[in-house]
């Protein structure tokens, strides 16, 4: 195989990267200049051989532990769990959350296999010792939920707050484009004015 086709293929084995895209971003790097193809490959290195989980939470990071639980400011009293590592970026753009992560590594899932022992459970439960209040903020997905409701049942004897993030209508969305689920949500969880 040739080293455009070897590429493309690479390119296409990326979540969300069908054919064509691969096709495209391959093309483009061969009409970009060599030193932006370097560094492209130089970071893709770095990122293959410096990157390690933290420790701590299991969050992905150069360093160890990552730079949210090296942080004297972080509060340690709260712990917001979640699937993965990339969902810290999501939740940490809000500026509503300063206090410690704890990445899962994925989800319940009796279809592709992943059962409890697969997660990372055990990891939060050896870290409630101080913990207040942990934060369950898995996807509202069917996995999600059914993840959320495992971990509310092993850490309901811990002398601990379990919360879960809210959910319902989206900031700029239309009540007619909304589905049921989503509705109900908005219903259970609303507030007062």
């Amino acid at each position: 195989m040739n080293a455009i086709e070897t590429l493309v293929g690479e390119f296409g084995r990326l979540p969300g990267i069908g054919r064509k895209t691969a096709q495209r971003l391959t093309y483009h790097l061969l009409k970009t200049s060599r030193n932006d193809s370097r560094r492209l490959a130089q970071a893709i290195e770095r990122v293959a051989t410096e990157v390690r989980i933290c420790s701590t939470c299991a969050n992905l990071s150069d360093e160890d532990p990552c730079e949210y639980c090296n942080n004297p400011r972080r509060d340690k009293l709260t712990i917001c769990v979640i699937e993965e590592a990339s969902d810290i970026p999501a939740i940490e753009k809000s500026g509503n959350y300063g206090g410690m992560y704890h990445v899962l590594a994925g989800r319940l899932s009796p279809l592709d296999g992943v059962g409890p022992d697969d997660l990372n459970i055990q990891g939060l439960l050896d870290r409630l010792g101080e913990v207040q209040e942990v934060i369950i903020a898995t996807n509202p997905s069917v996995e999600g939920e059914a993840t959320a409701m495992y971990l509310h049942r092993l850490l309901v004897s811990a002398d601990v707050k379990i919360t879960r993030l809210a959910r319902g209508l989206p900031v700029g969305g239309d009540l007619e484009y909304a589905d049921g689920v989503t509705i109900a949500e908005a219903f259970s969880g609303r507030r007062e004015m």
